[in-house]
């Protein structure tokens, strides 16, 4: 089976395993995925991910992360789409939740948060929201 959006993959994998409580999960990898893992662990909402090699594309575990029973994930979105996509300038760079969630934008400079992406002056495409 081809694969069209993988990232919107990743995030209905983590989606639905949060659903089932899982503690990891294993969702196919790229370098765009890496990248947005590593943002999702240094704003605590993964505990943690691992990138597996395998004989074809590769896989990335990651592990979750639980405070009391809940995830640190409530909602992870898609925003930009094959058939859609999403750029913003840097003047109307959105804020999720009024800074409590967390936007993911794609810019010269590489995947960044709304917040840094705020900050440096970069627009570009918007990847996704999570809160």
């Amino acid at each position: 089976m081809s694969r069209t959006d993988l990232i919107a993959d990743c995030f209905t994998i983590i989606r639905n395993a949060i659903l089932a409580k899982k503690e990891n999960v294993d969702t196919p990898s790229s370098g765009t995925i890496k990248n947005i893992l590593a943002i999702l662990k240094r704003e605590n909402y993964i505990e943690d991910f691992k990138l597996i090699e395998d004989k074809k594309q590769g896989l990335a575990r990651i592990y979750l992360k639980y405070l009391a029973g809940r995830s640190a994930i409530r909602n992870i979105r898609r925003a930009s789409r094959p058939g859609l996509r999403l750029y913003v300038k840097r003047a109307k760079v959105p804020t999720v939740l009024r800074g409590r969630g967390l936007g993911l934008i794609s810019t010269s400079r590489g995947i960044l948060t709304d917040k840094e992406a705020r900050e440096q002056g970069l627009g570009g495409e918007v990847i996704g929201y999570i809160w």
